[in-house]
């Protein structure tokens, strides 16, 4: 690798080449994309301008499923790091490569696998759900991975008497442990995105935009859950807001969200909920770290790539396996 490259990565985490002012970059990645027999899959969380070139947008059981079966030789994941690791554990033949190595996540930090791997021995007998937010390592260390889409069904697909271990999120786990009446032990981990949202300023918002439905996403911390019309994941939000009759939403979610609704209702308005700081909406900092220009240059150079010791591979594409075929077994 050119020493520049990789210093680039190790101090920046992307590749900072300067690219041609004078290109239509958009362009020229839909080129360097059928040169290369490449894909790129965006979560909804990425800036308007890289959903719009996305051959894929979704959530994290979608992304999933879409990494399990593309063609591609190259996958392209606009996200997060572990979103990039669960596309090479189900795909380890191709490349993956993430705009930005230093694109991480709240949650995922907050679980680190050793820690883990001792929680877990505190309680025999017990089924590991963990939530796709997490590492590749603590997908290792679980029977069975989880989506915001699907945590409810997969609890539900085991028997009543089987016990569980729901982690890292425990925001999620609470909802799960509401909507199923099972007795989860649950890790201590949350996101920073959705932790903080703010309670009065949602009020306020409700006072002024009194027709407004409000929704929410379960990372949510309950007393904000309470409040909402309608839970769900970020394409269950989505798919409510299309399908729903109402002409105005209060959202509580990440933002980036909103580019899709609008697209979908743009008849409607869709007002993003705010967190308790001075900021009119809720941004994830490593989600937004990714940048056209980064990515124009991750697929130019195809790097940074993120791989993984193959042992880690097999252990982690278990559980990942066991929630997709849950979830086609259900219609999910």
């Amino acid at each position: 690798m050119n020493t520049i490259f990789e210093r680039d990565l190790e101090a920046k985490g992307y590749i900072d080449e300067p690219i041609d002012p004078t290109i239509d970059i958009v362009a020229e990645i839909q080129r360097l994309k059928k040169e290369k027999n490449a894909v790129i899959l965006a979560h909804y969380y990425q800036e308007a301008d890289i959903q719009d070139i996305a051959d894929y947008i979704g959530d994290s059981l979608g992304l999933s499923q879409q990494a399990a079966k593309t063609d591609a030789d190259v996958i392209v994941f606009a996200g997060v790091h572990f979103m990039a690791e669960t596309a090479k554990i189900l795909s380890p033949s191709k490349k993956v490569l993430l705009p930005d190595l230093k694109a991480g996540c709240s949650l995922s930090d907050s679980c680190p696998p050793h820690l883990f791997a001792k929680f877990k021995e505190q309680y025999p007998n017990h089924v590991v759900i963990t939530y796709v937010n997490c590492t590749a390592e603590l997908k290792a260390l679980s029977d069975i991975v989880c989506t915001s889409s699907n945590a409810v069904q997969i609890v539900e697909s085991l028997p009543k008497d089987q016990k569980i271990i729901f982690g890292p999120d425990r925001n999620l786990g609470e909802y799960v442990k509401k909507k199923t009446g099972r007795d989860l032990v649950l890790w201590n981990g949350a996101c920073m995105v959705h932790e903080i949202f703010s309670q009065d300023k949602i009020a306020d918002l409700r006072t002024q935009f009194p027709n407004a439905k409000f929704i929410a996403h379960p990372e949510c911390e309950d007393h904000i859950l309470a409040e909402a019309d309608y839970i769900g994941s970020t394409s269950g939000m989505l798919k409510f807001t299309i399908e729903d009759n109402a002409q105005q939403y209060i959202v509580a979610t990440e933002s980036g969200i909103l580019h899709q609704m609008q697209k979908a209702s743009p008849t409607k308005t869709f007002i993003p909920a705010p967190p308790n700081n001075i900021c009119a909406c809720n941004d994830c900092p490593h989600m937004k770290l990714n940048t056209l220009e980064k990515l124009y240059n991750c697929l130019y150079y195809e790097l940074p790539e993120v791989d993984l010791p193959m042992d880690v591979v097999e252990r982690a594409r278990k559980p990942i396996e066991r929630m997709l075929e849950i979830s086609e077994r259900l219609g999910l």
